[in-house]
């Protein structure tokens, strides 16, 4: 007997039930489905149901039960296209999960709200030398007390090998077996919430993995010849017979946010998302993903390369009602002050003080104008954008890795450059963003690894070069074979962050810490919308912010990258509010962050040291004086 959509919680897979587990599955090119249980006497045949569906109730099985789709005669039998476990990895059999089995205990949690957020990025299986969600838990209060309020997840979709980044999935509804059960995610994401922490997953939408993806076996309306991207064929979000492709989307959204309790997701590389239906998939994804949080608050991000702003508009506005973009114009800037390096993409970008006034003004650089470096228009209007709705970085795993040998900017640059830097990333408006270890100040490479077997790793490890060689330094011969192997598992131990350093930067958890408890606690920084942000230019490498505060308790934000600079206070934004006198409340420079302590600032010739940043807020009110 058939299974009925209606009588599901989601339209395909395996879901355990009183009189055994139903079955349902995708295959309009096939004329008979059947489930082979590993164990069991034998196929058991589906019923076919109009649109292509398969499905059926198969008396005696449950959670646990491993089985496979055996489609009309092929001798091959296929694992569920959403199989919600892969034990033996997608090669292998699916396993039943009960996820209603799981007893939770965030019954109060609410969810998160897209202002005030500050997000940590995290790859399971390198954060901890264990790389399980297990020994990841363990270090959960330790980001809460840094400030952290977010971990979003590198991709969990399982994939082929040992290691991996996770952007090569094949089995979107199965957590990799690599970092522990479902079970084990259920206990992570609950311990998260116990803390007072949201936890997102970084899903790909865009692509499938090289190896495992059986999908075409099911259906070859997955993909599509009309169009590609940077990795192979697209998904075929608008051809003819597109509608249960959309909904296989759909419903794995749904399920992270029903079945892990997950608080949204930041989307991969949306730009090669490519849809010319009425109503876009990202946008009905977002739809139908706030719908299945049931009352809690999600937060959705964007991966958006062209950073079109109109995935953060709401829909009655033509957008796709998204709550945040990466802001790459921020670190591309960043990137080429701290290291002079204006190479490949970073050729749009000067690092000089005005940029980063812009940015703190503005949000993006890029809001239309044409690239130089790809030709076309890159970038959207801010108008009416909520500051929080752009992702600021000077770290993340695509960045990092980028820089050939894995190195991240910490490393690369000045410290007293990368602690200003520090300073403008965490109390400039926006959402900022952490990558793993950054707040204890790691210097272990984040390289790319991916375990794809003999036949493909020789590929990847090309291609690889070849991406890196738009980098003229790492396309030159004596570099290029220095590269790290992807396929090599040396490559990901290096990766994986140390336990001794993570117990020894207490002077960079320190300086996190305690810039984002002034994000937290001052009026002025809060992300609110209420505060308004200025900015000048005060030297070739000096700048000021200033955060306006209708309460008169502002506060400005000074950033030398160069030299120290003496000059005298003709610049209007450094007058201090009417009767008051600035004073430091904060400085790079402070000893327990690792800095050479601090001079006397004069208010009337503003003494700023070279590769620094301070903050300043009114001092208590003095006596009027003569020509005030």
């Amino acid at each position: 007997m058939g299974v009925s959509e209606r009588e599901r919680r989601l339209p395909i897979g395996a879901e355990p039930g009183p009189g055994g587990v139903a079955f349902r599955v995708w295959a309009p090119r096939r004329r008979r489905v059947a489930v082979v249980i590993e164990g069991g006497a034998g196929p058991v045949t589906l019923t076919a149901e109009p649109g292509g569906y398969f499905s059926g109730r198969v008396p005696g099985t449950a959670s646990g039960t491993r089985y496979r789709f055996q489609l009309d005669d092929d001798e091959w039998r296929y694992p569920d296209p959403a199989s919600r476990y892969q034990p033996e990895g997608p090669h292998g059999p699916s396993e039943v999960v009960d996820p209603a089995a799981f007893e939770w205990t965030d019954g109060g949690w609410r969810g998160l709200t897209p202002q005030g957020q500050v997000v940590y990025e995290l790859h399971v299986g390198t954060f901890t030398p264990e790389g399980t969600w297990a020994a990841a838990a363990e270090h959960l209060a330790e980001l809460r007390d840094v400030g952290v309020t977010v971990v979003e997840v590198m991709p969990v979709a399982d994939f082929p090998g040992r290691f991996g980044w996770g952007y090569d999935g094949v089995d979107l509804f199965a957590p990799t077996r690599l970092y522990g059960t479902p079970d084990d995610m259920r206990r992570f994401v609950d311990r998260a919430h116990a803390l007072g922490l949201g936890v997102i997953l970084d899903v790909v939408y865009n692509h499938l993995g090289p190896d495992g993806n059986y999908l075409l076996a099911f259906s070859e309306n997955y993909l599509t010849h009309r169009r590609a991207n940077d990795w192979g064929q697209s998904i075929d979000f608008d051809g003819p017979e597109s509608g249960p492709v959309r909904e296989f989307y759909v419903a794995n959204a749904e399920h992270w946010i029903r079945e892990y309790h997950l608080d949204g997701f930041r989307f991969d590389a949306t730009q090669q998302i490519i849809d010319e239906s009425p109503e876009h998939v990202l946008a009905l994804i977002a739809h139908r993903a706030r719908a299945a949080a049931d009352g809690r608050g999600i937060l959705l991000i964007a991966e958006s390369e062209p950073e079109d702003t109109r995935l953060v508009r709401p829909p009655a506005a033509g957008g796709f009602g998204y709550d945040t973009i990466w802001n790459d114009d921020f670190h591309h800037s960043a990137r080429v002050a701290l290291t002079g390096q204006r190479v490949a993409y970073f050729r749009d970008f000067s690092g000089r003080p005005q940029e980063f006034v812009s940015v703190a003004k503005h949000g993006l650089l890029f809001q239309g104008q044409v690239s130089a470096v790809s030709g076309g228009r890159r970038g959207g209007s801010t108008a009416g954008l909520p500051p929080w709705a752009l992702v600021n970085f000077i770290q993340n795993h695509d960045q990092v890795a980028n820089s050939g040998h894995g190195l991240r900017p910490s490393v690369l640059a000045a410290p007293g450059c990368y602690r200003a830097m520090t300073a403008l990333l965490l109390l400039l408006p926006g959402t900022p963003m952490l990558f793993q270890g950054q707040e204890f100040g790691a210097t272990t490479p984040f390289l790319y690894f991916a375990d794809h077997g003999p036949e493909l790793a020789p590929l990847v490890r090309t291609g690889r070069g070849q991406f890196l060689s738009q980098f003229p330094n790492l396309g030159a011969p004596s570099m290029r074979d220095r590269l790290a192997d992807p396929s090599d598992p040396g490559t990901f131990l290096r990766s994986t962050l140390s336990p001794a350093e993570r117990a020894s930067g207490d002077a960079a958890r320190r300086l996190h810490r305690d810039l984002l408890a002034i994000r937290r606690e001052t009026p002025a920084l809060r992300a609110d919308g209420a505060s308004r942000v200025d900015g000048a230019v005060l030297d070739a490498a000096a700048f000021l912010v200033r955060f306006f505060s209708a309460d008169g308790e502002d506060r400005l934000l000074l950033v030398n990258l160069g030299t120290t600079l003496t000059r005298g206070a003709a610049e209007p934004l450094l007058a201090p509010p009417a009767g008051r006198e600035w004073q430091v409340v904060w400085s790079s420079e402070d000893p327990a962050y690792g800095g050479d302590g601090l001079p006397a600032i004069d208010p009337a010739g503003i003494v700023l040291p070279g590769m620094a940043a301070l903050l300043l807020a009114p001092a208590q009110e003095t006596p009027a004086q003569p020509g005030r």
